[in-house]
């Protein structure tokens, strides 16, 4: 015998819970045509576990008082997925044990779409949770530093999770953990450097590799910082690589915001484990460049002095001997003079170079020269040209570091108002450890010299500030 066709209502249902591969969807065709196969006013589907699809209880509105209720369950591959609930039948008359059927059939196949639906949403939050990994891989090995690489991180979990903020804490010298950057909808705020105490909790967890996930940030005991407020349901994800802890990534959700799968769950986790691989390996990267930079400069400065500077040196012997064998040449005797004098300088000047070139560019110097030549690349970006710099005697050596304080507060002093004034062209700065005091004290002076207009003196007769202290 041929089977008996579906009644148009209920064909009408199946076609269109089965219509659409998103699963929100899906739940909403499944509610309506509920409705619509029995003549129900109210219809209903509260979810056994809501939390793993990130769903909550569907319904059309709200339920008569009173009325009789027809309730079915819906299962998904063997499990229950959650219960139809209908009441209040059109016309005030009693569900019959068709609309009983009818409801069931409907469930049945509603069943196999959600299946779907969840089969469906799954690959495609792979997917993009691939794609996101990707994506942030190829950014941090393309050059990024160590700050954007964490807020590249950050923001792209944030994006991917749907949470309120995408969060990096690294570890504290004291054991605790801080937030050093943190990717949200609005300015973050006071959240980056917010710490978690040594001890708590939730730091034994991740220290110890774990990831901790949290219904309600609010109101969780373990959750101690003051931001907690904010938020509700949250994951932290330790960020390991080689059995080395380098941070951990949290996504907390907006405060009542919904729980997360354990999809969504497994799938930050991996992100998690494939970003701290990428950090490694972009750190990795930036040293082997710095490296290289550091070998590079070494190498020049080897040659400026092995090569420049004993030239200029040779050249300038050669002057001294030509001006020693004419004395009767008053202006070939001064020509002379004033070129030694400047190759002498010029010497110096390459020294210094030599000198800057063998400092790690990433450290803050430790030493006098370095300290002035800080100062003087910092004038140097803002007069558009660098300065000449030249040291005479045992700088780092003889120099006492109240003194030395207080020279490089003069020179800054200085550099403050040549930046200052108009049509600079040209600064000379000269730090000497030979020079005495009038009582004949060793001394130490600080030149700055401008080409820059001094009102006083004329348009361009230039500015000079000189300083000086016993050594």
């Amino acid at each position: 015998m041929a089977a008996e066709p579906l009644p148009s209502p209920l064909l009408d249902a199946v076609i269109g819970v089965g219509a659409d591969l998103d699963l929100g969807t899906t739940l909403q065709h499944l509610v309506a045509g509920a409705a619509e196969v029995t003549g129900a006013r109210y219809a209903a589907l509260a979810m056994t576990d809501p939390a793993r699809d990130g769903l909550r209880e569907i319904r059309t509105a709200e339920p008569p008082a009173g009325a009789g209720t027809l309730d079915v369950p819906v299962h998904v591959e063997g499990e229950l997925f959650g219960r139809l609930r209908l009441s209040g039948k059109q016309g005030g008359g009693p569900f019959t044990a068709g609309d009983e059927e009818l409801l069931r059939l409907l469930a049945v196949q509603a069943g196999i779409a959600i299946g779907n639906a969840r089969l469906y949403e799954a690959a495609r939050q792979r997917e993009r949770w691939i794609e996101g990994s990707a994506a942030v891989t190829n950014a941090l090995l393309t050059g990024e530093s160590a700050d954007d690489a964490l807020t590249t991180v950050a923001e792209r979990a944030r994006l991917l999770a749907d949470a309120a903020a995408g969060v990096i804490l690294q570890p504290t010298e004291e054991g605790g953990m801080e937030i050093v950057t943190a990717s949200t909808r609005a300015d973050p705020g006071d959240i980056v450097g917010t710490t978690i105490a040594p001890g708590s909790p939730v730091l034994v967890q991740l220290l110890g590799g774990e990831p901790v996930y949290i219904d309600d940030s609010a109101t969780d005991p373990r959750m101690t910082t003051h931001v907690r407020h904010r938020f509700g349901p949250s994951m932290m994800l330790p960020l390991q690589s080689g059995g080395r802890l380098i941070g951990t990534l949290a996504l907390p959700r907006r405060r009542g915001g919904r729980p997360y799968t354990d999809v969504e769950k497994l799938l930050a986790t991996q992100f998690a484990s494939q970003a701290a691989v990428a950090l490694v390996l972009a750190d990795t990267r930036h040293r082997r460049e710095r490296l290289a930079v550091y070998e590079d400069r070494d190498r020049i400065a080897r040659d400026l002095h092995d090569l420049v500077v004993q030239r200029l040196f040779a050249t300038a012997m050669m002057l001294e001997s030509t001006q020693r064998r004419a004395p009767d040449e008053p202006d070939v005797h001064a020509t002379l003079g004033r070129a030694v004098d400047e190759l002498q300088s010029t010497i110096q000047e390459v020294r210094t170079t030599i000198y800057a070139l063998q400092q790690p560019p990433t450290e803050a110097p430790a030493t006098l020269r370095g300290r002035v030549l800080r100062e003087t690349a910092t004038a140097a970006a803002r007069l558009g040209f660098q300065p000449s710099v030249r040291f005479t005697g045992p700088v780092d050596s003889r120099v006492p570091e109240p003194t030395a304080a207080r020279l490089l507060t003069a020179l800054r002093g200085a550099l403050g108002a040549i930046v200052r004034r108009r049509s600079v062209t040209r600064v000379d700065i000269g730090v000497d450890t030979t020079t005495r005091l009038p009582d004949g004290r060793s001394s130490v002076s600080l030149t700055v010299y401008d080409d820059g207009p001094a009102p006083a003196r004329g348009p361009r007769a230039g500015t000079t500030v000189r300083w000086q202290a016993p050594l």
